[in-house]
């Protein structure tokens, strides 16, 4: 992604937001980033916080099989800063996935935050006092809080001796960085680090604090996500938009070709067409259906097909019309868009559409929640859909926000 010209639009501050993380110790069947705290998964509540400070370029770093959920928490989070925005996947450690997220980063950014989506309800405020410490020269920042409770070295169960805890202090995030300071430490870097001020520090620089704040507690077990559940209440909208969401109508169109030559039965349009040569594809080889979901993610800016439904997405390997239309149907509402309508042609020498039609547009319609129609035309024998090799077909959709 290209950096935006405009000067609201070019920060000199780019957020790393590390949600890479298994949370195999918080015991969800979830990447911990994509559980729930309420209404809201541990990222939509993290992102929250990230827009509602300065402005910044965001790069979101998630498990390469999530970063098409990764993109809807971003356009309901986002606003209008989703322009901002660039979701990548995540490496095997922490600090691989620092490393992926600062590849991502704009030539121009001069700081970097690097803040854990896992720690969900830090508030806009830290962020601030991190930016302002940067602008004021130092290399490297830490918010922290003062150790509250008494400390004791322990040896097994035998206590060794109290520790002075006025010289300890508990580390949080977002930490911030001079981008050279923390690109120069990540390229000597010998040895996985806790985080990455510790990362800066065993490089030689120094690393100085600011206040963090106690809503800023990580998520790492069950016990902290229902801290984290009783502390929130429902999110206000964003007020992080540069300019109000437009109530109008959004248009997206959709393509989708897939040869003959399938094994099974032809499905097309939601519908099996027994005797005719099946289609080939990841899925079913639905072209009516994939064009349908092209086109409703493009008229919501949710990116594509490939995306949300590719072939690391195992689980719709030979999925049908409905699975997918049901699924973009609820991806659609999670990012806050209804959906108008949806018409669809088809281009085919075979199968002859028109005496199942209507029965088309009614099972398309109902998987979807909103009217379907459905045309079918032939290209007088021009193309490959012309010489019978395949199918094309064409879509436009129409989606409002809600």
């Amino acid at each position: 992604m290209t950096a935006p010209s405009s000067p609201i639009a070019r920060p000199r501050t780019a957020i790393v937001v590390v949600a890479a993380g298994s949370g195999t110790r918080l015991g969800a069947d979830a990447p911990k980033a994509f559980v729930g705290i309420d209404a809201h998964t541990v990222l939509r509540h993290a992102l929250h916080g990230v827009f509602a400070a300065p402005a910044a370029q965001v790069v979101l770093v998630v498990p390469g099989d999530r970063r098409g959920d990764a993109l809807t928490e971003v356009v309901e989070s986002a606003g209008e800063r989703r322009d901002l925005v660039t979701v990548v996947s995540g490496g095997a450690t922490r600090q691989q996935s620092v490393a992926a997220g600062l590849a991502a980063v704009w030539p121009d950014v001069e700081y970097i935050l690097v803040h854990d989506a896992a720690r969900a309800l830090t508030p806009p405020a830290v962020f601030e006092r991190v930016i302002a410490a940067l602008e004021e020269g130092r290399e490297a920042v830490l918010p922290v809080l003062p150790v509250v409770d008494t400390v004791k070295r322990v040896d097994g169960e035998a206590v060794v001796v109290a520790v002075d805890r006025s010289v300890l202090a508990a580390a949080q995030t977002p930490q911030g960085f001079r981008r050279d300071v923390l690109l120069a430490a990540l390229a000597e870097a010998d040895q996985e680090h806790t985080d990455d001020a510790a990362l800066v520090q065993a490089a030689g620089h120094a690393v100085t604090t600011v206040p963090g704040d106690e809503r800023a507690f990580k998520i790492t077990t069950a016990a902290d996500l229902e801290r984290a559940r009783a502390a929130v209440a429902p999110i206000a909208p964003s007020t992080a938009s540069l300019a109000p969401r437009p109530a109008l109508p959004r248009v997206g169109i959709g393509t989708d070709v897939h040869a003959f030559g399938g094994g099974g039965s032809l499905w097309l349009a939601g519908l099996e067409w027994p005797g005719e040569t099946a289609l080939h594809g990841h899925s079913d080889g639905d072209a009516v259906a994939h064009a349908i979901v092209d086109a409703l993610l493009a008229a919501a800016g949710l990116g594509d097909i490939g995306l949300h439904f590719g072939t690391d997405h195992p689980e719709y390997a030979g999925a049908h019309a409905a699975a997918f239309l049901t699924r973009t149907r609820a991806i659609l509402a999670e990012a806050g868009f209804a959906i108008g309508n949806v018409s669809v042609q088809v281009q085919a020498r075979r199968p002859r559409f028109a005496a199942r039609r209507l029965e088309a547009e009614r099972v398309l319609s109902d998987a979807l929640g909103a009217p379907v129609s459905v045309s079918a035309t032939t290209t007088d024998g021009l193309g490959f859909t012309g010489t019978g090799e395949g199918v094309a077909a064409f879509a436009v959709a129409l989606v409002v926000a809600v």
